[in-house]
């Protein structure tokens, strides 16, 4: 039982413990982490990390009066725990539950709702312009990790900030990494802080020595002082803020009550732009955690004493395996091919590739913008880059994907992993745009595979191909088939375009495409009991499509199912029927299977394939329909 948490309704109780209190209140917090966690999985290293400076800035300052940003919102955890939401806190990340994230309908005290990284203090200054506007004196504070300030949004809202100089509250929560350790030549300037603690050291030594020395003893100082200030830029990441025209504090120990609240209480007394810098433990207070911070980034359920995973009967291969896997077999054929990813290695399965090939492994860091920017370079001097991003992140380079790679059609291979209902991160992370996002750019190609099988050979015909492409899959096991080929032979490119017919029947026309494949060949094996013949097309191309195929079965059958995992608006129904009309077909009832027009909630995948009807038993519903015209 927690010696105080359980008496924590909102900020006003912490704000009632004394500060030698909040460490048992940071302990009792970690503890409830680690025992949901562990339950329903979700990101533990990232919260455990912010504990105690969670608990600092609701005993410093007046929230929800005060706003708190959390940059991405994975490292909220605490946040929610101490404001209100500890009795829901063991629905975290189910269906109808607490979100992963903040969410500003779940609550108050969530100012902004988060997901993607670099946005906080973009944010946060659009809120400190409003309360100028509205002559208000509420503080904003925007928390970002040093992973999220390899995001060039980070330095747009720094530059407009100091230029305005607004009154706005940084902390740069600095853990040396985001998923993966961080990269580049940030994360090297950041170091720097590390070595501060020696230079005090010696700075003391120092000074005694020059103030000992008789009659110019205090003048030769303060030149040396003033000497030191010059170059503390080379010694300390300050440099770097203040020539924002912040000013800029630290680096201190984030896991310091005592320090945490004084400093917190100093620059609280400030009206212009503050960066306070804070060093903290990815995973604090849990020992697999601190020890693994990247496994316990984004974690699923697993045994608290030893922190492994807990055994899941379905053993099968992740789509993600087989595309690292079938990446470092391409790349031992082609030695053009070289694969870029924006902070995720293991998340997109490429840490293999990274092993075997370290020269030809690029990760950019946050910044999907320029990582398709950095691929078009590439493309354009004869390397074949394969850019693997997670579907709802790579929304966030369209225009570098429409501009820098399809506009001289550069030959860029896109692996967008996560594709569809991707479960407990909810709408933020759900990748069901990409069909429409994509497929509305000219000289791009856009797949997505049935299987396992099918993935190996759209990566083939993808590095075959001289022009933008890109395929997507799910967040999911494979479907246990058995390879059409063993490495280290290749299997067989797909012809561009052409579709896959793989039953005959003339009731009911069901095209598929990606996973929900399998979802119609189920509903076909039913609704053949049932005495409904289908004829089943995996399209597995979304542009171009098989109009030759889809226009012939439609005057053939003109009663015709569409499902997708994506939203109906600008997808692959949306593709079929305006295929169907540039072709003069009109005689036909079509339904499109898709997710509406609204943002998908959190829950488990199969929960939510069944809630919006992308499931087989859809399939079969919308076909008996179809059949007796219901």
């Amino acid at each position: 039982m927690s010696q105080f948490l359980d008496d924590i309704y909102s900020p006003l109780d912490v704000k009632q413990l004394s500060i030698d209190q909040l460490p048992i209140l940071a302990c009792d917090i970690r503890q409830r982490m680690v025992e949901v966690v562990s339950k329903n999985g979700g990101h533990l290293a990232s919260s455990l990390g912010t504990v105690e400076l969670t608990i600092a800035l609701h005993y410093v300052f007046n929230t929800p009066d005060d706003k708190i940003i959390w940059d991405v919102g994975h490292q909220s955890y605490a946040h929610k725990l101490i404001t209100g939401r500890r009795n829901e806190f063991p629905t975290l990340r189910k269906h109808n539950g607490l979100s992963g994230f903040t969410k500003k309908k779940e609550s108050i005290y969530d100012a902004f709702t988060t997901g993607h990284s670099s946005n906080s203090i973009s944010v946060g200054l659009g809120m400190a312009c409003a309360n100028q506007l509205k002559q208000e004196k509420n503080k904003v504070i925007a928390v970002i990790g040093d992973g999220s300030m390899t995001g060039g949004l980070a330095y747009e809202g720094l530059n407009q900030a100091g230029d305005a100089d607004k009154d706005i509250i940084v902390i740069l929560n600095d853990n040396e990494m985001s998923i993966s350790p961080n990269v580049g030549a940030l994360s090297a300037f950041l170091s720097r802080a590390k070595k501060k603690k020696k230079m005090q050291g010696l700075r003391k030594e120092v000074k005694d020595f020059l103030k000992a020395i008789p009659k110019i003893g205090d003048d030769v100082y303060h030149l040396a002082k003033r000497v030191e200030e010059s170059f503390k830029g080379f010694i300390t990441p300050g440099m770097l803020f203040e020539a924002f025209n912040f000013k800029y504090f630290g680096p201190i120990n984030g896991h310091r009550f005592d320090r945490l609240i004084d400093i917190l209480k100093n620059i609280q007394r400030f009206n212009e732009p503050v960066l306070l810098h804070v060093t903290t433990i990815k995973g604090k207070g849990y020992e697999p955690a601190e020890k693994n911070p990247v496994y316990f980034h984004g974690v699923g359920s697993f045994e608290i004493t030893t922190g492994c995973k807990r055994c899941e009967e379905n053993l099968l291969t992740t789509y993600t395996e087989v595309f690292g896997n079938t990446m470092i077999l391409l790349a031992q054929h082609n030695p053009k091919i070289v694969a870029v990813t924006a902070a995720m290695p293991e998340g997109t399965g490429l840490s293999g590739f990274s092993s075997c090939f370290p020269d030809r492994f690029f990760d950019v860091g946050i910044a999907e913008g320029h990582g398709v920017s950095f691929a078009a370079g590439l493309a354009s001097e004869g390397f074949k880059p394969v850019v693997a991003i997670y579907s709802t992140f790579l929304q966030r380079a369209y225009d570098q994907i429409l501009h820098d790679v399809c506009l001289d059609a550069l030959p860029v291979v896109f692996a967008i992993d996560r594709g569809g209902i991707v479960g407990e991160d909810g709408p933020t992370h759900h990748g069901v745009f990409d069909f429409a996002y994509l497929r509305s750019i000219p000289n791009m190609v856009v797949m997505a595979p049935k299987d396992e099988n099918e993935l190996r050979r759209m990566m083939v015909t993808a590095i075959e191909h001289n022009g933008p492409i890109a395929f997507r899959y799910p967040r999911a096991k494979g479907t246990g088939c058995k390879l059409d080929v063993e490495p280290p032979t290749l299997p067989l490119p797909l012809p561009i375009g052409k579709a896959e017919r793989l039953t005959n029947g003339n009731d009911v026309l069901i095209l598929a495409i990606g996973r929900t494949v399998a979802d119609a060949l189920e509903a076909n094996k039913r609704l053949s009991q049932q005495g409904i013949l289908a004829t089943v097309v995996n399209a597995r191309f979304v542009k171009p499509l098989d109009s030759d195929m889809i226009c012939s079965l439609a005057v053939q059958i003109p009663k015709i199912i569409t499902i997708e995992d994506h939203v109906r608006q600008g997808g692959f129904g949306s593709a079929v029927i305006e295929c169907l009309q540039d072709n003069g077909i009109y005689d036909y009832t079509l339904v499109r299977l898709g997710i509406p027009d609204l943002f998908v909630e959190h829950g488990p995948q199969h929960t939510l394939l069944e809630k919006y009807k992308l499931d087989a038993e859809a399939i079969c519903q919308a076909a008996k329909r179809l059949k007796f015209d219901i």
